[in-house]
């Protein structure tokens, strides 16, 4: 799993009949205290996610195995909505 930031949101009305109904958010790979690192990137929502928070994205295979996303052409699925971080015993993120 990665830990990333979403920065928006994303809408495609032609894609796959699969995915009607998904939200699709854009996300950027973070650090530890949540800070953005990486490219922007799609993930499904599968953890009713908004712009801002820090996220859990499962990627690749492991992206499939969520209930809403079973024998789906999706490759990055939100699982959880972060609300803190400690790294050995201390704070490096705490949800607002």
């Amino acid at each position: 799993m990665l830990i990333a930031r979403v920065m928006g949101s994303a809408v495609s009305t032609a894609k796959d009949p699969s995915l009607v109904g998904h939200k699709l958010l854009l996300v950027r790979e973070a650090d530890a205290t949540g800070e953005p690192t990486g490219p922007v990137f799609v993930a499904v929502d599968g953890a009713g996610a908004g712009t801002g928070e820090v996220v859990l994205v499962a990627t690749g295979s492991a992206a499939r195995l969520g209930e809403k996303s079973r024998e789906k052409p999706i490759d990055a699925l939100v699982v959880g909505v972060l609300d803190s971080m400690d790294i050995d015993g201390s704070d490096v993120f705490r949800k607002d």
